[in-house]
């Protein structure tokens, strides 16, 4: 039997083993609700206030050098910290573990201006090489159980500099959606053979119901599952458990793909498109994840507009996520607009 997709229903996750309400009919509701402020400021290539441009004072006062690529650096106001144990303390239903870990800052471009739509695929390759050695150096540190990167994009995201960069997080224990998506891949995998995601991949390209763009090595989708309205994931055709697995010709498809998908997103609503974004991929401890298959995930907030984003709030919180843009009208919406950023239109004109 055919999914009927105008009418309420759940969708099954099977990376995460968790469920999400689609209600379609709800997009032709009114909205009075809030809307953000979109600024889209011209930002200068060099700002002398920016404490992530090259030569400047950051804010825990050690100076940036004159970087002209990529840098990574030790976050100044680290969530986690090295210099401790992981001494555990319990008082009835009270428990907490002591936390060791350490966070780092990349610099995508000296370039103060730009957002990763702007970059170019080689500028972009680069930040993929510097992923991979990033993950491959504190995989190699003892303690460290899994290394986590990841994007905010924007205010609205909370990111506190607009200058193009992001973060990670590397620490002794494996976080709750790692250890979700190991469970549920590693099961699939023992009873399979085959990787959960790779098998869903061959699913949506037999369909291609729900893909946005495939290259030689990747492909971009909006998940059947998706819980943001423009959710989008980039999975590798092969089964690959890290970053660090990828060949020199599958760094430069990715950083295709990245760049492709983030210029769709900036067309969508004609502005600097927010996001928080990361890799999903095998914990660090040193145990086997056969089972695990790289992906990378998009969670875009913007719903209707530049102005109107998606609250998780009430039956969000309190039950279970809901959305009301079904994956394939945004697959469908996202398909159809321009690769060329929207910037670049407006200088053709």
């Amino acid at each position: 039997m055919s999914l009927n997709i105008e009418k309420p229903h759940k969708r099954y996750n099977p990376l995460t083993d968790e469920w999400v309400l689609v209600s379609p009919h709800r997009t032709k509701r009114p909205w009075q609700g809030k809307t953000e402020t979109v600024e889209e400021v011209k930002r200068p290539s060099y700002d002398p206030a920016c404490y992530l441009c090259p030569g400047n004072e950051r804010m825990g006062g050690a100076s940036n050098p004159a970087y002209e690529s990529t840098y990574v650096f030790k976050n100044d106001f680290a969530a986690l910290m090295e210099d401790q144990g992981v001494e555990e303390h319990q008082d009835g239903l009270l428990r907490s573990v002591e936390e060791r870990g350490t966070s780092r800052v990349i610099c995508f471009s000296p370039d103060h201006s730009l957002t990763m739509p702007e970059m170019s695929v080689e500028a972009l390759t680069r930040v993929v090489k510097v992923w991979k050695a990033q993950f491959d150096e504190l995989s190699a540190i003892d303690y460290i159980s899994n290394v986590q990167i990841f994007e905010n994009k924007g205010s609205i995201m909370g990111c506190s500099n607009p200058h193009p960069h992001g973060q990670i997080w590397a620490q002794s224990s494996v976080p709750n959606e790692i250890e979700k998506r190991t469970k549920t891949q590693n099961a699939y995998f023992d009873k399979h053979g085959t990787s959960l995601l790779g098998d869903y991949l061959k699913q949506e390209l037999a369909s291609s119901e729900r893909i946005i763009s495939e290259n030689e090595h990747f492909v971009c989708l909006v998940p059947f599952w998706a819980v943001w309205p423009y959710e989008t994931m980039i999975i590798p055709k092969r089964h690959i458990q890290a970053v660090t697995d990828m060949t020199e010709e599958e760094e430069q498809s990715f950083a295709s793909m990245l760049s492709f998908v983030t210029i769709k997103y900036d067309n969508l609503f004609g502005c600097s498109f927010p996001y928080s974004a990361g890799m999903q991929q095998r914990p660090t401890d040193g145990a086997d994840y056969e089972g695990w298959h790289f992906h990378y995930s998009f969670y875009p907030p913007l719903l209707r507009s530049a102005t109107v984003k998606k609250f998780m709030v009430g039956y969000e919180m309190f039950a279970n996520p809901q959305r009301d843009i079904t994956a394939e009208m945004a697959a469908e919406k996202l398909r159809s607009l321009s690769s060329v950023h929207y910037k670049l239109q407006e200088q053709s004109v």
